[in-house]
């Protein structure tokens, strides 16, 4: 608008001072005619000079005299006197825009200089009918050509806009939805390109932040999954050394002075290695490998289980074993062992806990899907609480200090079995848990038909 100001008025106004000084030139044109003649020319001659030049009057100033030199009655008063040999930008401005405002038509004077020094002053008298209309045609016509520039300009701006800075802006925004879909995939690390110098400094801030977080994460996973299996690892050690430190115990009562020496100082440094895998428990998880499948018969396991548990001696926790000695299973054996060893060290530890004398049972048996192996003792039951994450990491230890990590683990080889692990029950009278592993499943990961 401010444009349009600065180059439309002027140029209106401009157009009224030249559309003036041609009826100026045109009247002087027809004043020279008169002068010319020797003999008064005709009364229609004088009309149709005067229509040509669209005036009604002609004054001519020569040799310091005034002389009306064409002149027809004039329909009117004349409404006011315009000189254009004093006029400046200012004054042509007011008048021009006077003149398109105001619809009614006047007879004004009009006063200029003749060309080519035909004398010293000119004069006519017109209508502002004919100059308005003019001046409106104009305008109209730098109106159209405006807007035309204006629309060719907002097209070219859209398209320099979508071009530089729309699509560079979507492109990172799509690059940056994508790789939040998987920012630990170093290949959606947007590329730089953008040839807008603000827009590529930002895509390369973009990449370098991207290509941090994508290391980051890919080293906070493969620290958790080392975490996970060392805590996997310090629990069944931790395992193995409370068995062993059961069997360091006996060694103190032995009559030989030497093993008796020697026995304290195993037996603290099996303690100090339980506290040790104790402490690493506070990592993450770890995937287990496959199964090694194999048939075995469960009760002899059951039984060193049992033993390497301590239950195999009479005290105040008791197992009892009810597992038929034909019954034969397929599994892996190692892994099957971890479990039970997890469900009855949790037994034990839990009628422990109590102070009371306490019983384990385990029991077995199948049908026609699967074999199933029952562990319950006769203990308090499990808290709320551990029964919500029963089988979660971290989250269902079941006694002060535990960390839950015992039941995940067996629940997960279990699952690897293509079984599945279930607490049958939970309450004042104990606790129960089924193993279920199925008889026709085909085991994954080893391809081997059960």
């Amino acid at each position: 608008m401010l444009a349009e100001v600065l180059i439309f008025v002027p140029s209106v106004a401009r157009f009224r001072a030249d559309f003036l000084l041609e009826k100026l030139k045109q009247a002087q044109i027809a004043a020279l005619v008169q002068l010319a003649s020797d003999e008064m020319i005709s009364p229609e001659l004088e009309a149709e000079l005067l229509r040509n030049a669209e005036v009604y009057n002609i004054v001519l100033r020569r040799d310091d005299v005034r002389q009306l030199v064409l002149s027809s009655p004039v329909p009117g008063q004349i409404a006011g006197d315009y000189d254009l040999r004093t006029a400046g930008p200012w004054t042509l401005i007011k008048d021009a825009i006077v003149v398109m405002a105001e619809p009614e038509n006047h007879i004004v004077r009009v006063i200029g200089n003749p060309v080519q020094e035909g004398g010293q002053l000119i004069e006519v008298t017109l209508e502002t009918r004919p100059l308005r209309k003019a001046m409106l045609a104009y305008a109209g016509r730098i109106l159209m050509l405006s807007a035309l520039i204006s629309a060719v300009t907002a097209v070219l701006l859209f398209v320099a806009v979508q071009r530089l800075m729309v699509v560079p802006i979507r492109r990172v925004v799509r690059h940056m939805q994508l790789y939040a879909e998987a920012p630990e995939d170093a290949r959606r690390v947007i590329a730089p390109d953008s040839p807008v110098e603000e827009l590529r400094q930002a895509e390369e801030a973009l990449a370098s932040m991207q290509t941090q977080l994508t290391g980051a994460l890919k080293q906070k996973e493969r620290l958790a999954q080392l975490g996970g299996a060392v805590a996997k690892i310090s629990h069944d050690l931790r395992n193995i050394l409370t068995s062993a430190q059961l069997f360091a115990d006996r060694l103190e009562g032995s009559a030989d002075p030497a093993v008796k020496r020697s026995a304290p100082k195993l037996v603290a440094s099996i303690t100090r290695a339980v506290n040790l895998c104790e402490a690493t428990l506070a990592f993450g998880k770890a995937e287990e490998p496959p199964p090694r499948l194999s048939r075995f018969a469960l009760a002899p396991m059951v039984g060193e289980v049992a033993e390497a548990e301590g239950l195999a001696d009479v005290g105040t926790v008791t197992c009892l074993i009810e597992v038929p000695a034909n019954l034969v299973i397929r599994a892996d054996r190692e892994q099957l062992f971890r479990v039970l060893s997890n469900l009855i060290r949790n037994a034990r530890q839990a009628l422990e806990a109590t102070g009371e004398p306490g019983t384990i049972e385990v029991s077995a048996g199948e049908d026609e899907t699967d074999w199933w192996i029952k562990v319950g003792d006769s203990g308090p039951g499990l808290p709320a609480k551990a029964r919500e994450h029963l089988f979660a990491a971290f989250q269902g230890g079941a006694r002060k200090g535990g960390t839950g990590l015992g039941l995940a683990i067996a629940a997960e080889l279990v699952r690897g079995h293509g079984g599945r692990l279930e607490l049958s029950r939970s309450d004042a009278d104990g606790t129960e848990f089924v193993l279920h592993l199925p008889r026709d499943a085909v085991m994954a990961g080893n391809g081997v038909d059960a």
